[in-house]
């Protein structure tokens, strides 16, 4: 039995499978150890090295074998069959590797950069760039890896063949049927590059209010204030004009306007408004003041300016001076609340002779 065994033409490599493995996965436990030491004052190669170390403890056993499998005699057994086995499993495995090398430094670029502070605008700014473009080349790699694995077959290889002899045609047919996707994929570089939108910024879309909750490799999710939740394109981004309130910083000018009765005298509106504004923790400080914008036969039109750090304080600002202005001219002014006068014909008549006199 014992001869049999050693006779037998596996044997060898049987021998350098159960050598090379351990080994590989030796290499990997020490390998990982001094790379993690060594890569710690550098977070975003530190995370990279992190995240691989998952696929890695896959990828060297499966090179050891091919090394191993590439030695070996052509005349063995199903040798064939092995070594394309074993080449499939590390084209998957070389791939995941690198997936999640995009992913980690990816991560560790974004753990530098916090967007949850204040003034994050240089923040979102990173978020987006680096997450469109990992989630890009990602696709890219693993859209790569399918048709390396695909290529292995003969049959893959002859419907290869058989495509660029039809290249015309087909590639017409596969421009038509891509398009959309094609088009996706250059906006999505485009958003990441040119940044016309970023991760929490403030938009007005289709009539919406809303903040980018999220932009993926297809389409951005818009998050309304009211927790619904608006799909689009990203070419919609590219073609159609919107609007971005956060695109050079999260600081805005609020605009409240009231109609009030000609006869409401404005120095005591101006001081209640001043006063308003500048009790709210919502101002930042920057800007205040009140205009008469507007006249109409019946009121006119006054508009509140001020200022706040972000959108969201912005809103809850201009609504702030809008209740404390109505609250003050109910209490203290409520004659000269807009309204609607009817005057009788002898009334008119009293007027024009009161104004003769």
């Amino acid at each position: 039995m014992t001869k049999e065994i050693l006779a037998h033409p596996w044997f060898g490599t049987w021998i350098a499978i159960l050598v090379a493995i351990p080994l590989a996965l030796l290499v990997h436990r020490i390998g990982g150890l001094v790379l993690k030491r060594i890569t710690r004052p550098v977070p975003t190669v530190h995370a990279m090295v992190i995240n691989c170390n998952a696929p890695a403890r896959l990828v060297l056993p499966l090179v050891a074998l091919l090394l191993i499998f590439q030695a070996a005699p052509d005349d063995l057994r199903f040798i064939g069959n092995v070594r394309h086995l074993n080449g499939l499993l590390l084209i998957a495995a070389a791939t995941w590797l690198t997936v999640k090398a995009i992913s980690g430094f990816a991560d560790g670029v974004l753990a530098q950069n916090p967007s949850d502070i204040a003034d994050n605008l240089q923040a979102r700014r990173v978020l987006t760039q680096t997450r469109v473009l990992a989630r890009t080349a990602m696709t890219v790699v693993v859209v790569a890896g399918g048709a390396m694995m695909l290529m292995t077959f003969p049959g893959a290889r002859q419907v290869g063949a058989s495509l660029l002899a039809s290249a015309g045609v087909i590639g017409i047919v596969a421009g038509l049927a891509a398009k959309p996707v094609f088009s996706n994929l250059i906006a999505g570089l485009q958003i990441a590059l040119a940044q016309p939108i970023r991760i929490d910024d403030v938009l007005v879309v289709e009539g919406e209010w809303g903040r980018v909750e999220e932009i993926t490799g297809t389409f951005v999710v818009i998050r309304i204030w009211d927790d619904r939740r608006l799909i689009l394109p990203l070419t919609y981004f590219i073609e159609k004009p919107f609007q971005n309130w956060t695109r050079h910083s999260a600081q805005l000018l609020g605009s409240v306007f009231i109609y009030i009765d000609y006869g409401m005298p404005l120095a005591p509106l101006r001081e209640e408004a001043e006063r308003i504004v500048k009790a709210a923790p919502e101002w930042d400080g920057r800007f205040f003041n009140l205009r008469v914008t507007d006249a109409t036969e019946r009121t006119m039109q006054v508009r509140v300016l001020c200022t706040a750090a972000t959108s969201g304080l912005a809103f809850d600002l201009r609504c702030s001076v809008r209740e404390g202005l109505i609250d003050f001219m109910q209490r203290e002014y409520p004659q000269f609340l807009p309204k609607t006068r009817i005057a009788s014909e002898g009334n008119q008549e009293r007027e024009h002779q009161q104004a003769a006199a």
